[in-house]
């Protein structure tokens, strides 16, 4: 088969080495994107009158012929036609004779394949900040069910003070939200144009970039050529905010398998979201959890093989840029998918509220009380944090926690400890008073979960 493109060569690649150098396999994936970006083309080289008006109505007619098609998945690609652009310009000319060959006119494929994946990701970020927002959602919601539910907080996975759940939700929430506004403020540099650039140095032909920029929704044009058919930064700036969102997920992932395991029993994942042992009947896995902390490591894969990629490139494309594809495609669907699972197993998940409130009496996360306690009666801190230190130690001699010692015993440690000690010890009283902007006291998480409703408002 003569290529596209083979008018200057003498002898034609054997199979395998066709084989090698197509993307057909993986690009057509920008089926829809390649038709929807040629449209406008075809638009604007009639307005322009670079063809007639009869040429471009028989390409478009072509055009949307093959679109029906795609969209129903009844086309048959092939590798001898290398990528989506030839591929589609093949089965153009076959739906309208030659005169399909003319759509190309005015532009190359460098920034054709630009444009096809501006177009995508677009597309797909709008696609993850849905999800991402409906995944805020879902934790505002179990937040607000669980404001005076209290979980030992953790430092060094050590328990460190009580907090509420609902205060350690929001703080994904948050996170979250860095999230949704990276990728929002990634759009300013997506949603610009390079349809038009030419392979890198423009045209002759007297075309109207800003028309079709117009026509698919662009907000501009890539002022440079050159810039526009080898620029990627969009795509590792995509990458980089999904590995964001995959490691906030990893980490909240790495919370619910550690909560729902025997030894913690904080939480109950729904079955729908786990999976049972081939050899032991009583296993319950939190496998939709491990999959998920597992596959960050495979978005954080993609984003370093493109920067590797990119980083020795001289201007303006390369053949290197055909692996820009996969990598992108891959973190499209990870992403996505990830959150997804994610947000149902929040929906969805039980919170074993009494197992919490037993753990929270279990242990020595309420002493910076003692030492607050003494320091808000004149006491040095540092003082405080020693005397305290030793009414610990004492306890764990004892095989009891503070809130068991007696009184007699606090009063050896300091006359300032009085009987309301006991009340300051208490958890719910131990959260309740940390009240300080952006602290787990309960006016304060509810607060945030009102401020977090308004921002989900705005989106």
């Amino acid at each position: 088969m003569t290529k596209l493109w083979g008018g200057r060569f003498t002898k034609s690649a054997e199979e395998w080495v066709d084989a090698f150098g197509a993307s057909i396999p993986f690009d057509k994936e920008l089926v829809e994107e390649d038709i929807t970006g040629s449209l406008a083309h075809v638009k604007m080289l009639a307005a322009c009158d670079i063809i007639t008006d009869e040429e471009a109505a028989a390409i478009t007619e072509g055009l949307q012929k093959l679109l029906n098609k795609a969209e129903k998945d009844e086309l048959s690609y092939s590798i001898q036609n290398e990528d989506i652009h030839l591929n589609i310009e093949k089965f153009l000319t076959d739906e309208v004779g030659p005169v399909g060959g003319k759509l190309h006119t005015g532009r190359s494929r460098n920034d054709q394949v630009a444009t096809d994946m501006h177009l995508y990701l677009r597309k797909h970020t709008k696609d993850v900040m849905a999800l991402v927002k409906q995944m805020q959602e879902a934790l505002v919601e179990q937040a607000d069910k669980h404001v005076e539910t209290i979980i030992p907080g953790y430092t060094h996975l050590q328990r460190a003070q009580p907090v509420s759940l609902a205060h350690h939700f929001m703080a994904y929430f948050w996170m979250l939200e860095r999230d949704y506004t990276r990728l929002e403020d990634s759009l300013k540099r997506l949603n610009i144009s390079p349809l038009g650039a030419g392979a890198l140095a423009g045209t002759t032909f007297p075309i109207d970039r800003h028309y079709t920029a117009e026509l698919l929704e662009f907000d501009g044009i890539y002022e440079n050529s050159l810039d526009a058919v080898s620029d990627r930064d969009f795509i590792v700036e995509f990458m980089s905010a999904s590995a964001m969102i995959m490691m906030h997920l990893s980490r909240l992932a790495e919370e619910f398998i550690l909560w729902s395991s025997q030894e913690f029993g904080f939480i109950e994942l729904d079955d729908t979201f786990a999976t049972g042992s081939s050899i032991m009947p009583q296993k319950k896995n939190p496998d939709m959890a491990e999959l998920i902390r597992g596959k960050t490591g495979r978005v954080y894969g993609s984003l370093f093989s493109l920067l590797t990629l990119l980083k020795g490139l001289p201007l303006a494309y390369n053949k290197d840029m055909q692996e820009d594809k996969e990598g992108m495609f891959d973190t499209v669907t990870t992403v996505k998918g990830s959150v997804k699972i994610f947000t149902g197993m929040i929906e969805t998940m039980t919170v074993n509220t009494d197992v919490m409130e037993k753990e929270t009496h279990s242990d020595f996360s309420n002493a910076t009380e003692l030492a607050d306690y003494l320091a808000s009666k004149g006491m040095p801190f540092r003082q405080a944090h020693e005397v305290v230190g030793k009414l610990v130690l004492l306890c764990i001699q004892k095989g009891i926690y503070l809130l068991d010692l007696p009184m007699d015993e606090y009063k050896q440690a300091s006359e300032l400890f009085e009987e309301d000690i006991y009340d300051v010890l208490k958890p719910s009283t131990v959260v309740k008073r940390r009240n300080s902007a952006g602290g787990t006291g309960f006016e304060q998480v509810k607060k945030a979960i009102e401020t977090g409703r308004e921002k989900l408002k705005q989106k």
